[in-house]
């Protein structure tokens, strides 16, 4: 099927880059402002209004740099940030950079404005004449070529494998093939696969980093003596890391994959890009690797991904801030029992009623829908679930000499 001709209207950004939705973000910047946030969105309670944050009240690089990415998101339109007052990152510093990407922002500090109920009173006043001025941003035609889409697997069983992540593969394919971007990540998820990972490098920089990057996951992997798999995968008919490895990684499809982009930092051109979300060398234990789906999710969204894919065989239910979740099941028992919450079921291709790249035809063609503005089930249902943790890792690959860890 030829996608080429699907086009929208967008929302035209400072940086060139376009939008598929127009939110104002409430960001709280410590966890003591998170209610007074939080309260804000909820007396709102617009469909284009999202909640986001981070938790701590030290510094944290990674933490920040995330932040500003999501500030900087062709999704995002206004910008609140929300703070107590004696936290290490400031409220008004993170207005600051919305101002300079010409976003509608502006900034409280709780302690300030006199506590809770005064600050709620003025955020809410605040938001409500942010949407309003949203109402006349430029739109832009889009179309794949304009397209960032990022997928992750979680929750996976014997048929993520086999069918959810195959077909988010041939879609990323497709996506290429029309000159979009696609990022997919989970390298602690690829063990035992590096030659084939390195064997699509579309160059011999691409290549030494993609190893790089591997090397470092399975020294943390050993460092943590934990790898990426877990009791549900077991149940879901998984028997190793190795063969979850091989379900994982098929999810990013066949195209040369162009290089590796570390979290918060957007891909340099249209292609495939392994995303490295793997603590780096300094302090191998400090932060885990994507502790649940929801950082798995934000982490490729701090990219610019417009859209995001969680395959599951075994299900979930979370939503993701600022871009549209697309949650795709290749079981089908998961599809009907959990049809409120799913969007794509990918079994047909498990039961010889439709090829791969059918299949995947039929889910460009609901990603399509999703740009255009039709909400996911996420959002229908209100879930805008996020996770900034703290971490520690380079904006480029460094290739910093990683210490052997005896298991």
């Amino acid at each position: 099927m030829n996608h080429t001709e699907n086009s929208w209207m967008g929302y035209k950004r400072k940086d060139g880059r376009k939008g598929i939705r127009n939110c104002v973000l409430v960001i709280y910047t410590v966890k003591c402002a998170e209610h007074v946030a939080r309260k804000i969105v909820d007396e709102v309670h617009h469909p284009e209004v999202e909640l986001l944050g981070f938790d701590g009240c030290t510094d944290n690089q990674y933490a920040v740099n995330m932040l500003i990415s999501l500030i900087r998101h062709p999704n995002v339109g206004a910008v609140l940030t929300v703070g107590l007052g004696c936290e290490y990152v400031q409220p008004e510093w993170l207005e600051k950079i919305a101002l300079q990407e010409e976003k509608i922002s502006s900034w409280i500090r709780i302690q300030d404005e006199g506590g809770t109920v005064p600050s709620i009173k003025k955020g809410v006043a605040w938001v409500r004449e942010a949407l309003k001025e949203l109402e006349n941003t430029p739109r832009v035609q889009m179309a794949l070529q304009d397209l960032v889409i990022g997928a992750e697997c979680g929750g996976s069983d014997y048929t993520s494998g086999l069918a959810g992540n195959v077909v988010v593969g041939r879609l990323f394919d497709q996506l290429v093939k029309a000159g979009g971007t696609a990022i997919f990540e989970e390298i602690v998820e690829a063990v035992g696969l590096d030659w084939l990972l390195t064997s699509r490098a579309a160059s011999e920089t691409a290549k030494e980093e993609i190893q790089y990057t591997y090397d470092k996951a399975l020294e943390y992997c050993k460092s943590v003596r934990q790898y990426s798999v877990s009791p549900g995968n077991f149940a879901g008919g998984l028997s190793t890391i190795e063969e979850k490895s091989m379900g994982a990684v098929i999810k990013s499809g066949s195209s040369p994959i162009e290089g590796v982009i570390k979290v918060s930092c957007p891909p340099k051109r249209h292609g495939l890009w392994l995303l490295d979300s793997t603590p780096d060398p300094y302090w191998m234990q400090f932060g885990i690797t994507n502790p649940n789906d929801s950082e798995g999710l934000m982490d490729l969204i701090s990219c610019g991904a417009h859209i995001v894919f969680l395959v599951t065989g075994r299900g979930n239910v979370v939503g993701s801030a600022v871009s549209p979740c697309i949650k795709i099941t290749g079981n089908r028992e998961t599809f009907r029992r959990m049809n409120g919450d799913m969007d794509f079921d990918a079994s047909p291709v498990l039961y010889g009623e439709c090829t791969q790249d059918e299949q995947a035809d039929r889910l460009m063609d609901y990603v399509v829908q999703v740009a255009k503005g039709n909400l996911s089930k996420g959002e229908e249902l209100g879930h805008r679930e996020y996770f900034v943790p703290y971490k520690y890792q380079e904006k480029e690959v460094a290739f910093r000499k990683c210490e052997k860890t005896e298991i």
